[in-house]
């Protein structure tokens, strides 16, 4: 692999002006496809295979058409309105409606709307379609665009109500928020990178580089779109991940790169040094990143793997771009990219400020790509390898303990701002309903047509249903075939707790007690039924996730590092970073603490589909440093044998790099954390604690103090397995020296 990299340095340098050439052709095409990445995005794909939820949802779209509820238009008059502009808002409706594929209103639907709005001043217009529940949210998603709910006409407001508008409008307040995150987030990570480097060009190449990967990911997920159900939310995981992998991914090379230079190697030697080094540690650092991504596909939720399909995407894109284009771009630009310049002069003048002096050690240390600084960091580390271990792990359980109370949840409508049209629109239709905008459906079929003794069975289950606690109301059955389904309207709002908890006594106990039960095969589905359905679909697949990444992730590490302890190291830490970073989420997110600082606002809950995402998420990227760090201080082991001399050697080399990655992932992940709704804030603050602790507390103390407690342990390897394992190691030295 060392010499494929040595070989592919020198390729890139030769060919540079056609590599670069051929970049800006892909981005090119990319553009007018990723401009439009979100045209065929949904707010679905969470219907759950084999759930009753599914089956209900299923017939419906199947045997009952228009016959069921599905989304609806509240009407709310103004008291000085006038008897033809309340009549005019139903019209208008009606209009509107119709120019929507496979969306209709029923004439008498719109006489009764009339009577109503006219009488009461309220009006709620049920909407009737054949299409699946994502269907129905892009229909929702066109209506807003047409009706502009929330802004009164004519002394009426309009407001779209039901599950689907309330994804609809997640999609637009996504698309609004992403565009704001990804404007803030680059002038941050630009200012971070002119301090890092010193030099302008130097930091315009990572940047230039995390443009280019969330560009041409952008244009995939177009494509992708086309091909399968894709989640709104895949444009935001993309960009939060995507601008900070693709500018950690070429830090790590930039700076292997002037490091050599900087020691004196030629031009052409550093190029091929860095790429061969940090170059192929990217590459195992992007697998992981991968790898811990593809374990949310253990779970068969669509909007969940297609959401883990868009980070796998864009975080190959980022290896790809570091590993072609940066290394063309460095050969055009030579030595501009090391420190000098306007922005050189400026870091020069801070440090002789207020930096100590410089000495002849300090000299030769930073000639060696070396730190004093972090050289006695560790050296004061490893003098008390158990206390910093028992400290640090301390402080990461004391921050993991709330994770002990983890709640999940799916109240889309409560991330919603309160004046939103969307939350506004929807409460006030459950408080004229007198419950929940969704109705509980409940599906019977029989294995032939009706008889007279399964009808009246229905009609005992529909008696049954009115007097069932948590129930408001019960519509008349609706048959069609050998199929008939009964709505029920819950007392509390569609995604409360009450309603869900009115989904599992019809499934445990309502249903199966009936006759109607033991006459026809029964599903309770509806939007509450889903969401439940999705939470324990998550919940229950968590293991099987858990299991997936770290087993593989331990696999990549052995590979790599040629050792089993060293692996287990790493997932036993990451698992404490990840725990503690679940921890301050329950705290904040759950919890309710600093409610309304930064936006803030305690949902009861973490969103469920964010417990497998953050897992997956941070686990790779932990893993990013973890490779990072750990391939130079093998590299400095494998030339002197020293575990000691080789993890300060190591950790001095690459702290400043580590360091200034961390800082710039936490702040593209801190940038969604002010921007966003609950569940992006959700994922933006976990992300960002771990990504912080990780490289702080875990990288910089916990790691050195771990390696001087195994010492030469660290590398132990059985020889059998080191001679199965395929040679893919990346450091200077062709020789191993004697392990322990």
């Amino acid at each position: 692999m060392r010499d494929a990299m040595n070989r592919l340095a020198g390729v890139l340098g030769r060919r540079r002006r056609w590599v670069v050439g051929i970049w800006v052709v892909i981005v090119l095409l990319a553009l007018p496809f990723a401009a439009k990445q979100t045209e065929h995005l949904t707010g679905g794909g969470f219907d759950v295979p084999g759930s009753q939820s599914n089956a209900v949802s299923e017939s419906l779209q199947r045997d009952f058409g228009e016959k069921a509820d599905g989304i609806a238009v509240a009407l709310q008059a103004a008291p000085d309105s006038t008897a033809a502009e309340r009549a005019a808002a139903v019209t208008r409706v009606q209009r509107e409606v119709a120019e929507v594929e496979e969306v209709t209103v029923a004439p008498a639907t719109a006489r009764q709307a009339r009577r109503q709005l006219q009488g009461t001043g309220f009006a709620l217009v049920p909407l009737r379609s054949q299409q699946s529940s994502d269907e129905l949210i892009d229909s929702a998603a066109t209506l807003r665009e047409d009706m502009n709910p929330g802004e009164a006409e004519g002394g009426v407001t309009p407001y779209l109500v039901g599950q689907p508008t309330i994804w609809a409008g997640m999609q637009e307040i996504s698309k609004r928020d992403l565009a704001k995150a990804e404007s803030t987030g680059f002038p941050i990570v630009a200012l971070i990178l002119l301090i890092v480097f010193g030099s302008l060009a130097a930091a315009a190449l990572p940047l230039a580089l995390g443009f280019v990967s969330v560009l041409v990911t952008g244009a995939l997920i177009y494509f992708i779109s086309l091909q399968m159900t894709t989640s709104v939310f895949v444009t935001n995981m993309a960009s939060m991940i995507g601008i900070g992998v693709a500018i950690d991914y070429s830090l790590f090379i930039l700076a292997r790169y002037r490091e050599e230079r900087q020691s004196g190697l030629g031009k052409r030697d550093s190029r091929s040094k860095a790429l061969s080094t940090s170059g192929l540690a990217v590459s195992f650092s992007g697998l992981a990143v991968i790898i811990s991504l593809a374990g949310l596909w253990m779970v068969d939720n669509q909007a969940l793997r297609s959401m883990a399909l868009g980070a796998m995407t864009v975080v190959a894109v980022s290896i790809l771009t570091a590993t072609t284009l940066l290394p063309a771009l460095i050969a055009m630009l030579g030595d501009r990219v090391l420190p000098g310049g306007f922005v050189g002069r400026v870091a020069s003048f801070f440090r002789r400020r207020f930096y100590r002096r410089q000495t002849p050690e300090r000299a030769a240390a930073a000639a060696a790509g070396r730190s004093q600084f972090w050289e006695g960091w560790t050296a004061r580390v490893m003098a008390r390898p158990w206390t910093a271990v028992i400290g640090v792990s301390a402080v990461l359980l004391v921050l993991a303990s709330p994770l002990l109370s983890l709640e999940t949840g799916t109240e889309a409508l409560a991330q919603f701002p309160k004046d939103s049209d969307v939350r506004v629109g929807n409460e006030l239709a459950s408080e004229e309903l007198g419950g929940g905008t969704d109705p509980i459906q409940v599906l019977a079929s029989f294995d032939g047509p009706p008889s007279a003794a399964d009808r009246a069975a229905v009609a005992g289950f529909v008696g049954t249903l009115e007097g069932t606690a948590g129930i408001s109301a019960v519509t008349p059955p609706i048959y069609a075939g050998d199929s008939v389904l009964v709505q029920a309207t819950p007392s509390a709002g569609s995604e409360s707790d009450g309603a869900i908890a009115v989904v599992e006594r019809l499934r445990d106990q309502v249903v199966p007690a009936s006759a109607l039960g033991q006459a026809a095969a029964v599903d309770v589905g509806g939007e509450t039924a889903r969401g439940f359905d999705v939470r324990e679909q998550i919940s229950g697949s968590m293991w099987k996730i858990v299991l997936f990444v770290l087993a593989l992730s331990f696999l990549v590490l052995m590979v790599m590092l040629r050792s089993l302890i060293l692996p287990l190291k790493a997932v036993l830490m990451n698992l404490l970073s990840i725990g503690a970073a679940f921890g301050v989420v329950v705290a904040i997110f759950q919890w309710g603490w600093f409610d309304g600082l930064l936006g803030f606002e305690s949902q009861g809950a973490l969103d469920t589909i964010n417990v497998p995402l953050i897992f997956a998420v941070v686990f790779g990227l932990s893993m990013d440093y973890e490779v990072f760090l750990m391939s130079r201080i093998r590299e400095r082991y494998m030339r002197h044998g020293d575990n000691e001399r080789a993890v300060a050697e190591g950790l001095s080399s690459s702290a400043r790099t580590i360091s200034s990655a961390a800082l710039i992932m936490t702040s593209v992940f801190a940038v969604f954390v002010l921007t966003g709704v609950p569940s992006i804030k959700e994922l933006g603050l976990g992300c960002a604690v771990a990504i912080a602790l990780d490289a702080t507390l875990v990288r910089l103390i916990l790691v050195p103090a771990a390696m001087k407690l195994m010492g030469d342990w660290n590398w132990w390897m059985p020889a059998w397995l080191d001679r199965a394992l395929p040679d893919l190691s990346f450091e200077a030295s062709e020789t191993e020296p004697a392990k322990a």
